[in-house]
Order: structure tokens, then sequence, then C-alpha cells
């Protein structure tokens, strides 16, 4: 057993003890292609899972518009009578699409940056009750915390 097989394992460990589902399967799985001798799916999965679970993250997000629990006329009186509520859904939308933007550039220019948001992400979920959605959107917060820093430390 290699040093990423016992990352996987501590991370499963970490899950169970959080009580989080999500995260003691996922480390499950890809403990499992490992010692199954599977890890050269592991680039696969990397380059289309982040994809495939958004689709099915925003599948299951408009599943009440396709099933008809949410019509047109209440869309459109979500904004009309919906008061803040309806337009904070819209500027957070807007805001955690922005981030995850700044997320995909920070990932690509400093990808290391992703141990500190696989552990973040751990500890939130495994002792807060978080749920490990939003990485991209993650690392945009992280960029924003970045730019942050370094006005502070010019003094603005």
């Amino acid at each position: 057993m290699g040093q990423p097989d016992l990352v996987l394992l501590a991370i499963l460990g970490l899950g169970a003890l959080g009580r989080n589902p999500l995260v003691t399967a996922a480390a499950g799985i890809l403990l499992l292609l490992r010692l199954l001798g599977l890890a050269w799916v592991l680039p696969l999965v990397e380059q289309h899972a982040m994809s495939l679970g958004l689709i099915l993250l925003i599948v299951a997000v408009l599943i009440p518009f396709a099933d008809g629990q949410v019509t047109l006329q209440q869309t459109v009186q979500s904004f009309t009578r919906g008061g803040l509520a309806g337009y904070a859904g819209l500027v957070a939308g807007f805001v955690a699409a922005v981030l995850g933007a700044r997320g995909i550039a920070l990932l690509e220019q400093n990808p290391h940056v992703i141990i500190g948001l696989i552990f973040g992400t751990l500890v939130g979920v495994a002792f807060f009750q978080g749920i490990p959605v939003g990485p991209l959107t993650a690392a945009g917060f992280a960029a924003v915390l970045l730019e942050l820093f370094t006005l502070l430390r010019r003094g603005f």
C-alpha cells in the first residue's frame, strides 16, 4: 500500500468520522480503483468527473422545472413579488459564477492550491456538516483572499 493509498484511507476515515457518506464513498471508490490496479482510469475520471458532476448537480436543481413543481409564472413572481429572496438568489448566482471563473484561473496558475481546498473541504464536511460542492467557487474565494492579502501587505 503506497502513500496515495494511505492518504485516501485517511480521507475515508475522516469521512466516516465526520459521518459524511459523500466523502467516504468518493475516497472508497478511488481507493478501490487503485487497489484493483485500475489507477490508469484516474486521469480519465479526473478529466470528465467535474463536468459530469456539475451536469448532475444542475439536473437535480432543474428537476422542479421539468416536473412542473415550479412554473414560469412562479419564476417571474420570485422577482416581482418574492421580495429580497429572488434578488439575493440572482446576486448569489452571479457572484458564484464570477468566483468560479476566478477559481479556474487560480487553479491553472497555481495548481498546488487544490491541496488546501481539499483539506479545507474535508474539515468543513467532516466537522461542520458542510457538503463538498463548489471547488471552483472555493478556488475563486481563495483568489479573492489572496488579492486581499496582497493589498493588505502593500498597504492598499
